[in-house]
């Protein structure tokens, strides 16, 4: 997939620094380089609305965007702007009139209903605001839960589930209940529980709503490590501008519409959240 193409005449420049390029030509005594990144998601021109007995209330307007492997984005906006109607749009919960939703190679909206329940299963993850844990399993139990689903608990399931837990530090709550442990562990064995199954993405809803900021810290933290070491996609709705300056990118919804898109780049987090605020303060036609 094009996403840019670079121009120089430095080649050994070129690859030390970007050793992703691919080479294709040599016009006028440099060479083109074309960047090809693998895309997570997809969305191009997502269209959705509801009726009220006549009246049609549309509430995503052509939103388009993508997601390249291994990036944490998220998607902030004022209430009924379209964050979770987008959400569960790319969820497989809701039909949408117009667009195209694809999730790695797959385009959804071509999928039947079995289909797209698979994708649930095994391609997203899947982290809630309300944790969405089962009482009386334990921590190790849950995060076993979408391989319970599908009959498919055995070794290499158990191994992972080791191993996310020690990642995330939840090892030594192993055997506690949902009821014996804190919002921020419940929060991350959720987390976990979204990567037992190696998903193509995790869908996060709100993560932090339900949490103290030393809680929703660590959650946040959670996702970078899984970033990090598991070269996790993660893509998050969420009100907390302090959450979001943690993402490599932030998409801002405005009336149904992708209003503007933010890159962290080479800015510090504390910076990228000034940036993000004046941009929130813009959007909300507060600026002076």
């Amino acid at each position: 997939i094009l996403s840019s193409i670079l121009y120089t005449s430095d080649f050994s420049l070129c690859f030390l620094c970007y050793p992703q390029f691919e080479k294709t030509g040599n016009p006028y005594h440099g060479h083109f380089y074309i960047i090809r990144r693998n895309f997570m998601l997809s969305v191009k021109n997502l269209e959705k609305s509801y009726k009220t007995g006549k009246q049609t209330y549309p509430v995503l307007r052509g939103v388009s965007f993508s997601i390249a492997k291994g990036e944490f984005i998220a998607v902030m906006g004022p209430s009924g702007s379209g964050k979770s109607t987008l959400l569960n749009c790319i969820s497989c919960y809701i039909p949408f009139e117009k667009g195209k939703i694809t999730l790695g190679s797959q385009e959804l909206s071509t999928m039947t209903p079995e289909q797209l329940a698979l994708v649930r299963n095994e391609k997203l993850g899947f982290v809630f605001q309300d944790f969405m844990l089962l009482d009386g399993l334990t921590v190790r139990e849950n995060i076993l839960v979408p391989r319970i689903i599908r009959s498919n608990v055995d070794k290499d399931g158990e191994r992972n589930a080791d191993q996310l837990m020690e990642l995330f530090g939840i090892s030594h709550i192993r055997s506690k209940y949902p009821a014996e442990i804190s919002g921020g562990e419940r929060q991350r064995t959720a987390v976990a529980r979204s990567l037992i199954n190696r998903p193509l993405m995790i869908l996060a809803d709100e993560p932090t709503g339900n949490l103290d900021s030393r809680s929703s810290r660590i959650v946040i933290e959670s996702f970078e490590n899984a970033r990090k070491n598991l070269d996790a996609t993660i893509f998050m709705v969420t009100h907390d501008s302090f959450s979001a300056s943690f993402c490599d990118r932030v998409i801002l919804l405005k009336d149904g519409m992708v209003y503007r898109q933010l890159e962290k780049n080479i800015q510090t987090r504390s910076a990228f959240h000034d940036t993000l605020l004046n941009a929130i303060k813009e959007m909300s036609g507060d600026a002076e």
